[in-house]
């Protein structure tokens, strides 16, 4: 694999995915990786899939003596709106269980690795500078670091199609906002906006709009100054709020089950919520 390096800044630039946009800065021991999911900004696939490579890459290799990964959106005005909706009704109108669970599975599997900052090998990081919904939502909690910029909205819609997120959302929330507020933003469908969200702790930084990348470099300078504890203090908390694999995988299995009995009204109602998602482009 091949990285092109550009001579006027200290950044190279990873070229083999087809649904990231990976920037190295070694200045800063930093990683960014832009999703772009296509047709729309939502997990697809092929996303999951390249998420889950580059992190083998950065896990076994660390090429670039990687020290920060932090996730972030080619799309302006959503950081990922979730569930590959689309994918999800075909399966679900097929019937077709197991292609619906692995596609679960690969996305806890992107979670757990997230929320165990892959193995402890690196600090993780999302940049939300637009709307993050469902798994969008999800996958950005399960950073170390959430960064978000005043006005976005993020949330959990999936009650409003007669089901519920099951790709690690309750076990988060749970963990960090107890279980009984947990239930109310799970069962409400509600977005809530970034201020809302830092006030319950769960946006760690509040950022202006259009000031959320600098965020990202003040945290990394403040932790360098104390990584050494902030680290051995991230392990620590993890021992007491650690999420099982097995725990994420039996709800996500749940999730599956409870899917594949959706009726012929909810499935409209995804539709037309696939149709907000390409709106979003």
């Amino acid at each position: 694999m091949q990285l092109k390096r550009n001579l006027e800044t200290p950044k190279y630039r990873e070229e083999h995915y087809s649904s990231l946009d990976i920037t190295y800065e070694d200045e800063h021991e930093l990683a960014w990786y832009y999703m772009q999911g296509s047709p729309r900004p939502c997990f697809t696939p092929d996303l999951l899939y390249n998420i889950l490579e580059w992190y083998d890459e950065i896990k076994t290799k660390n090429k670039n003596k990687v020290k920060y990964v932090v996730a972030a959106s080619k799309y302006s005005g959503s950081f990922n709106l979730g569930g590959d909706l689309n994918l999800f009704t075909t399966l679900i109108n097929n019937k077709d269980r197991e292609g619906l669970l692995k596609y679960a599975i690969a996305c806890i599997d992107v979670l757990h690795n997230t929320y165990t900052s892959l193995e402890g090998k690196v600090t993780t990081i999302s940049l939300v500078q637009g709307d993050a919904l469902g798994g969008g939502f999800e996958g950005a909690m399960s950073s170390d670091i959430l960064i978000a910029e005043k006005g976005v909205k993020m949330g959990l819609p999936e009650i409003l199609f007669n089901l519920f997120p099951g790709m690690g959302a309750y076990s988060l929330l749970s963990r960090k906002i107890g279980a009984t507020q947990a239930e109310k933003m799970i069962m409400s469908g509600k977005l809530y906006s970034a201020e809302e969200l830092f006030d319950l702790g769960i946006v760690h930084i509040l950022a202006n709009e259009g000031e959320g990348k600098q965020a990202v470099y003040d945290y990394i300078k403040r932790e360098n100054h104390a990584r050494n504890g902030i680290q051995a203090f991230r392990r620590a908390r993890q021992c007491y709020d650690t999420i099982p694999y097995q725990e994420l995988l039996d709800i996500t299995t749940i999730w599956v089950d409870a899917a594949l009995q959706l009726n012929a009204k909810d499935m409209r109602m995804m539709k037309r919520l696939v149709k907000r998602q390409s709106v979003k482009i």
